[in-house]
């Protein structure tokens, strides 16, 4: 398997490639998570910061502070929600890349769903 994976926003405008394949995958039900991709939970799988590379798009790639150290990423251009990351503490060398985006196929083996204290009370997901 190729540990490569490419993925993009909606319109193409941002690119990137991750280099390592992601860990830490889990389905966020927060209510960040849930405002931030107008969904009911979002999609995030983890990999090394330096494993991000970004191929185009710098200029289109904007950004908000959700929390005091979280900075989450989407494209100015569409909107996509792209990565969220810490600037400080024990994960601050990680960015967290939403699934969705990614173009190439990826199935993980471990996944969880976390906050589902928060769940939507309209999404039928058995948890």
């Amino acid at each position: 398997m190729n540990d490569v994976l490419a993925g993009s926003c909606l319109c193409g405008a941002v690119g990137f490639e991750l280099l390592s394949l992601p860990k830490a995958v889990a389905h966020c039900h927060c209510r960040q998570c849930q405002k931030g991709h107008g969904a009911a939970f979002a999609s995030y799988g983890s990999v090394p910061r330096s494993d991000l590379r970004l191929l185009r798009g710098l200029e289109s790639l904007t950004g908000y502070a959700s929390s005091p150290g979280v900075l989450r990423q989407f494209c100015a251009a569409c909107g996509a929600s792209l990565f969220w990351s810490r600037s400080a503490g024990e994960h601050a060398d990680w960015v967290s890349v939403a699934l969705s985006a990614l173009d190439d196929a990826f199935v993980p083996g471990k996944q969880q769903h976390i906050y589902v204290e928060s769940r939507a009370p309209w999404c039928g997901v058995g948890l």
